[in-house]
């Protein structure tokens, strides 16, 4: 399964610039819509299109692997 880093993503950047960072702030800046970044960060094994991995790493200036990893299912 993939899970997305996002919150670890906003945190650190929020860390960065001293200031908060929201969903709505990304959802703007990225042009992926709020409820799809809600989904990526709240629900197990969302799938997503290409595009909504390119403009999150655009934004936070990250590659591939440090917005998302895989993790193996439990059986």
């Amino acid at each position: 399964m993939i899970r997305f880093r996002l919150n670890e993503m906003i945190s650190e950047k929020s860390f960065q610039e001293g200031r908060r960072i929201t969903i709505g702030e990304v959802a703007k800046e990225t042009g992926i819509n709020r409820m799809t970044l809600s989904k990526m960060i709240n629900h197990r094994g969302y799938s997503t299109v290409t595009d909504n991995l390119d403009k999150p790493c655009t934004y936070f200036r990250c590659s591939l692997d440090e917005l998302a990893e895989y993790v193996p299912e439990q059986d």
